[in-house]
């Protein structure tokens, strides 16, 4: 698709990268060893670049993994994410006269952006659609619309790296190219959107720092930010910022009128004005007012409005934030549901996530997912629910705090209980069905049969785990949040352990920490050493990559010690290889091959013992796999070559017979690194580019980094500089794209070495 000029995001990149390292479209082409007629019509978007050759360019223009991730997209999608404008919405004229005023002219350099704040309930979202939708078509390569969730309830607005992550796949990218940096994955951002009209609608912002780098720089694009509070760190005009009060008497009634019908109203007219003044003129307020006087058509407006304020009487205002009219109404729409559709609306309030799926929510309240789907469209119906599509839900940040006060009040904490423990149950289990799905070959902690009946998700390949994995990440966290504090400490470690494999492929450090950190709190608490073990386990990868050697030792021995109390072998091998990791690391290598072969013979026991168990032997040869290929890569440190390709040529077949591609290209790269050190540089490369193609052919990006790191060092030794230095970029790309400290190893390398190409 083009968009703005008549090129590509891709070409426009490729092309100014070109112009500022001063290169023709013929020195490139000869560079990259492709056409210079196909180039130049890949720049012009009338070709798409392959993956090859946006790889090439990335490497000889040093994009740092930009025209990488650009290729993946193929050209921005034409997105309209844009949720529907209120249908009741009147008045505010004024108000959109000034926003539409303000997104509208030149201002060089920057993107419009206009911001809308005021108190909850006041109709900021409202407006901001209303506005959005008014001016959508002078951004005719579509809209983009995210909820920042500034006020959740449970103090968890979105983060910025999050939100970025979801606008880039909504743009195209591949998830294996999007930079795991805030900065990485916002520069990207910006430059898929160089060159193009696109409106982005940030709702419910927290301030100024949450959306900062959620900002194009483009200045054909539009941003409509609305926030509780005013957003003074932002860099705009001063008529660009307004604050939303209450509805005028006048537009207040008018609002009631499109929802209870003309003729109702105007028969009714002190009744309706008194209504209107009972919900204090907030839109939120007035609607959800307004569909209950719609639904009971045999009462008249002014009895209704008598049983408004009886109701207002009876609340009381918990939060300085909270507007008495808007709680009042809220209790009064409740209160009119069925008993079904009530639970449901109080028992989503003690959900925690960000959204809540229709499966989930079965689970929540036990009941049917076809029950579930027809109670939540009921919600959505009288406004108090929202659906976002792919059967999903979410809820006003004022109304799941006041569906929590509704369960905390109305149902027994046993049922309470009982209903955060079905829904993490849910999430436990769904987890460790994907997880083993990504990686059917590893060990994963064994979990107990559920108690209750769930409705389950099975998946039918790694894709579609996969997909599950990433959009149910922030719940899976925020649900092991909830685990801990419902007291429910085991389901608290077993959901962090049991997204080893999607956390492992994807990188994301902070992530895999913190989360394994409250799953460790939870295994402590109820004096779970098997679960402790574990975490504590898990904890010490994610410092070993991030070279927090010393706290990963640490953790690793409070492991070895629990694990050898409990005489858990199977983990007792694994909490070992990983010790022999950090001797590696710390170049111990005569300490590392007495970890490895300890961990052998501890894995020669667990098949003793559990040979009659088909998946804890696949398991038990996964791990022997590992530890073989790592004896093999401390061998040859140790300069003992014949005993290294002896492990090595055994581990990979190993990999090999249980189908393991990511053992098999692990091991195909250490095997290459011995043969190097052989001086047998053919059979190394050949080792390398085999776990290239395995490498990239299973997604995994940083073991490709891994990969064309050593591999330059082969090339360079082979007298091809070129190709090294190609490699070296490639790899620094990827490394920095996922925040790992190897990429200052690669930079070094790339410093040091003669620039004789790009």
């Amino acid at each position: 698709m083009k968009l703005g000029d008549d090129s590509s995001p891709f070409g426009r990149e490729l092309r100014r990268l070109r112009t500022r390292r001063g290169l023709s479209l013929q020195k490139l082409a000869e560079l990259v060893n492709y056409t210079r007629g196909y180039i130049g019509k890949v720049e012009t978007g009338d070709k798409p670049p392959t993956a090859e050759l946006a790889r090439r360019c990335d490497d000889v223009l040093e994009a740092g993994g930009k025209l990488v991730a650009l290729s993946t997209s193929m050209g921005l999608p034409r997105l309209a994410q844009l949720p529907a404008a209120a249908a009741t919405f009147v008045g505010r004229e004024d108000h959109l006269h000034q926003l539409d005023v303000a997104m509208v002219g030149e201002e060089p350099g920057a993107p419009w952006i206009v911001a809308v704040d005021g108190p909850p309930g006041v109709g900021k979202t409202a407006l901001a659609l209303r506005l959005a939708h008014q001016v959508k078509e002078r951004f005719p390569d579509g809209q983009m619309y995210v909820d920042l969730h500034g006020y959740s309830p449970d103090a968890q607005p979105s983060r910025p790296d999050v939100v970025l992550e979801e606008f880039l796949v909504a743009l195209g990218t591949s998830a294996s190219a999007i930079p795991s940096g805030t900065g990485q994955r916002a520069a990207l951002f910006r430059s898929l959107l160089a060159g193009s009209r696109i409106l982005l609608v940030l709702d419910n912002a927290h301030d100024s720092r949450q959306i900062e780098q959620l900002l194009p720089g483009a200045p054909g694009c539009g941003v409509i930010v609305t926030s509780r509070r005013r957003l003074s760190g932002l860099q705009m005009r001063q008529d660009q910022r307004m604050t939303l009060g209450p509805l005028s008497e006048e537009e207040s009634i008018a609002l009631l009128r499109t929802v209870i019908g003309k003729e109702r109203a105007d028969d009714e007219p002190e009744g309706t004005a008194g209504l209107a003044r009972r919900c204090g003129y907030l839109p939120l307020a007035l609607r959800i007012a307004a569909e209950r006087v719609a639904t009971h058509p045999h009462h008249s407006v002014d009895e209704l409005a008598e049983e408004l304020g009886a109701e207002e009487e009876r609340l009381d205002i918990l939060s300085t934030e909270d507007s008495i009219a808007v709680r009042t109404v809220f209790s009064w729409s409740y209160r009119d549901l069925s008993g079904e559709a009530a639970r449901m609306f109080r028992l989503c309030g003690l959900h925690r996530g960000p959204h809540l799926s229709v499966n989930a929510a079965a689970a929540l309240t036990g009941v049917t997912t076809t029950q579930a789907r027809r109670l939540l469209d009921r919600l959505v119906s009288v406004h108090l629910l929202q659906g976002i599509g792919a059967e999903r839900y979410r809820c006003h940040d004022l109304l799941r705090v006041y569906a929590a006060e509704r369960a905390h009040d109305e149902e027994p904490q046993a049922e309470q209980n009982l209903a955060v423990k079905r829904v993490l149950h849910w999430y436990l289990h769904t987890a460790y069905a994907a997880n083993h799905t990504l990686s059917p070959q590893r060990f994963d902690p064994p979990i107990e049969p559920s108690q209750f009946s769930l409705p389950l998700l099975e998946f039918a390949d790694y894709d579609e785990a996969l997909a599950w994995l990433e959009d149910e990440m922030a719940n899976l966290i925020a649900a092991t949040r909830l685990a801990l504090e419902f007291g429910e400490d085991a389901i608290a470690w077993k959901i962090p352990v049991g997204c080893w494999n999607y956390v492992f492929l994807r990188k994301r450090w902070t992530a895999w920490i913190s989360a394994h950190e409250l799953g460790l709190a939870g295994a402590r608490r109820i004096g779970d050493k098997f679960g402790e073990s574990w975490t504590l386990n898990n904890v010490a990868h994610g410092f070993r990559e991030l070279r927090r050697f010393k706290d990963a030792r640490e953790h690793l021995e409070q492991a070895l010690e629990i694990r050898k109390e409990i005489d858990d072998l199977v983990g007792l091998a694994w909490t070992v290889t990983a010790l022999g990791f950090v001797e590696c690391d710390v170049h111990r290598y005569s300490s590392a091959v007495s970890r490895f072969t300890e961990a052998l013979r501890i894995r020669e026991d667990v098949q003793r013992e559990h040979g009659d168990d088909e998946a804890i032997t696949v398991a038990n040869w996964h791990g022997q796999g590992i530890a073989r290929a790592s004896l093999g890569d401390s061998y040859r440190e140790l300069g003992r070559f014949d005993e290294a390709l002896t492990e090595l040529h055994e581990a990979l077949r190993i990999f090999r017979d249980i189908h393991d591609r990511h053992g098999e290209g692990y091991t195909l790269v250490k095997l290459g690194d011995t043969f190097a050190r052989m001086s047998r540089p053919q059979d190394a490369l050949t080792s390398f580019e085999e776990a290239l193609t395995t490498r990239r052919e299973i997604g995994d990006r940083w073991g490709e980094a891994e990969t064309q790191h050593s591999r330059g060092r082969v090339l360079l030794a082979t007298g091809d500089p070129v190709a090294a230095r190609e490699a070296w970029r490639h790899a620094l790309a990827i490394f920095t794209e996922l925040d790992d400290p190897r990429a200052e190893d690669v930079r070094q390398l790339l410093t040091s070495t003669p620039r004789t190409a790009g």
